[in-house]
């Protein structure tokens, strides 16, 4: 959802200038006057109500059948748990939502895969959102709206037609470094295909095959509970992380400083440092500390697998912190 902000940031060591998005994008057509778009966000989606509804009652009745599973299936589950999680944070958002560090073909697919394991939208519908989150948050424009409420921006957003206003910005942004990306195309073309694969059939055939655990228990426990944990768990980075929490950075915009939010999500939960400076691969002025995102991208580092990670520099982050801070650390 952002344009990249202009200045300077430490990239393997060294200052340099932050990317510009690059860009056109096709979306839905836009309604015509302000009225209709303020009725279009109050439109019902049912389907979207039904299924939500649906899916987070199959994930109650998940929670009995652990302790009937095998305890292979729990740790496969969990493991499908992180896979997904790395598929939004590494891969959605921090490469190719900020592109806040490169990655290379095979990198790229591993987390196209695993961002079809979180079955969140595409990755290219996804990214362009969350560029429009950033550049108008907590405004129309904004697809989880945090002023709308807590439960708007944690779900409710999914319940209704978006706000006019989020189309319309939405098509003015410049995203054709996604269009750009063969990943990023293929994924898209084969979306549907692919989450019925990595979010539901590779989860619950594994324990079966594997270890002999049910289809049953196998399906519920490393698909349901799974998916319907990382769903709630990357709202909330929308919704409590906008709400409760400090401002140590920028006391004057909403998102805020999330220990939960950073616990379950794996690192995104610094929110308010995020949105200060949206560039940083590391999403945190902490690096790897409570921050397993940024291990694995290190890690791809590491392997030669991933380059370029862009850093904000120290005298920065403390400059900023004096200049807009709200004083805590």
């Amino acid at each position: 959802m952002v344009s990249v902000p202009g200045g300077s940031v430490l990239q393997n060591g060294e200052r340099v200038a932050s990317e510009p998005v690059r860009a056109e994008m096709h979306s839905a057509s836009e309604p015509p006057n302000g009225d209709s778009k303020d009725k279009r966000s109050k439109q019902i989606v049912w389907r979207n109500v039904i299924l939500m509804s649906l899916l987070h009652v199959g994930t109650v009745y998940a929670l009995f059948l652990i302790p009937k599973a095998h305890p292979l299936t729990w740790i496969w589950s969990y493991l499908c748990f992180v896979i997904t999680a790395l598929g939004v944070t590494a891969g959605a958002h921090r490469l190719w939502s900020h592109r806040s560090y490169k990655a290379t073909l095979p990198l790229r697919l591993f987390l196209a895969a695993a961002n079809s394991m979180a079955f969140q939208n595409d990755i290219f519908e996804w990214s362009r959102d969350h560029r429009v989150h950033h550049k108008y948050s907590e405004t129309d424009a904004d697809p989880h709206n945090a002023k709308r409420g807590f439960f708007f921006a944690h779900v409710g957003w999914l319940f209704v037609r978006k706000h006019g206003d989020v189309i319309e910005k939405g098509k003015k942004l410049d995203v054709s470094d996604l269009l750009a990306d063969p990943v990023v195309v293929l994924q898209r073309k084969y979306y549907k295909t692919s989450v019925v694969l990595m979010c539901f059939v590779v989860p619950t055939l594994v324990p079966w095959y594997f270890w002999g655990e049910s289809l049953w228990n196998s399906y519920f426990l490393s698909s349901i509970l799974r998916y319907t944990i990382s769903l709630n768990v990357t709202w909330l980075v929308n919704s409590a992380a906008h709400m409760y929490g400090n401002r140590p950075y920028d006391k004057n915009i909403s998102p805020r400083e999330n220990r939960f939010v950073t616990f379950g999500a794996i690192g995104e939960g610094f929110h308010n440092y995020h949105h200060t400076f949206p560039f940083d691969y590391s999403a945190s002025e902490f690096g790897f500390r409570f921050n397993p995102t940024t291990c694995f991208i290190d890690l791809m580092c590491w392997l030669g697998l991933a380059s370029n990670r862009k850093r904000v520099s120290p005298e920065m982050i403390q400059a900023r912190k004096l200049r807009t801070g709200d004083g805590s650390t």
